[in-house]
């Protein structure tokens, strides 16, 4: 452990936590990217499913804090003490792929047509559904996992409403507990009123923001220069 990181409340290290612990139910050996700067911290993964990433952020004590650091996502939620506020921060690993092409910092652009979080968690309820009943009617002959993935892509690829976003990004949000009914925040003590959830683009790059974390990924097809933040 090179370092320590102290949080704002306990709330931060518990909402921190249940991140890393789904992402950990996808991929075992999960790593995330730690970046730290401004009195915040962001922590970029990727569940391995659904082709996306997935960010948290949390508030730290010290806003001199500056960190850039790949760690394994096991390890670092072994670290958190929540009574304490803190987090000592594990040592790095090499890097998968994702982490070294992270979405932009800055340039997002509002995208009109995002339902509201009920009408998108109904739309997965609807497309998990959707899935089973297929699967189901398969023959045997063709139930295979190849034929499955088929029919997984062709449903979770589909995009939500008059938006790009991919009803894939849509399914990571909520398996990840971000489009969680926004008053068991409020009721959790927040300083303030949250933001709604809401979609930016940034050059390929589309970002589905919620009150308890982001799902960004790249457009098929969407030229445009990847960014790396330093």
């Amino acid at each position: 452990m090179s370092a320590v990181l102290r949080f704002d409340d306990a709330r931060e290290v518990a909402d921190l936590a249940a991140f890393l612990g789904r992402l950990i139910h996808y991929d075992r050996a999960a790593a995330v990217r730690l970046q730290a700067g401004g009195g915040a911290l962001a922590v970029f993964g990727r569940p391995p499913s659904f082709e996306v990433l997935a960010i948290r952020t949390a508030r730290l004590c010290d806003d001199a804090v500056a960190l850039d650091v790949t760690v394994s996502a096991g390890e670092l939620l072994e670290s958190l003490d929540e009574p304490a506020c803190a987090a000592g921060v594990p040592s790095a690993v090499t890097g998968p792929p994702w982490a070294g092409v992270l979405p932009p910092r800055g340039g997002w652009q509002p995208v009109p047509g995002l339902p509201e979080p009920e009408r998108m968690r109904g739309a997965v309820a609807a497309a998990v559904a959707e899935f089973r009943a297929r699967d189901a009617a398969l023959p045997e002959e063709r139930r295979t996992s190849a034929e499955r993935e088929l029919i997984g892509r062709e449903i979770w690829s589909r995009t939500l409403g008059s938006t790009d976003l991919p009803l894939r990004a849509v399914h990571a949000a909520q398996s990840l507990g971000f489009l969680r009914p926004v008053r068991a925040l409020a009721s959790a003590g927040a300083p303030s009123a949250p933001e709604p959830a809401a979609l930016f683009a940034s050059g390929p790059w589309l970002r589905l923001r919620t009150p308890y974390g982001s799902i960004a990924l790249r457009r098929a097809g969407v030229v445009g220069l990847s960014v790396t933040p330093a």
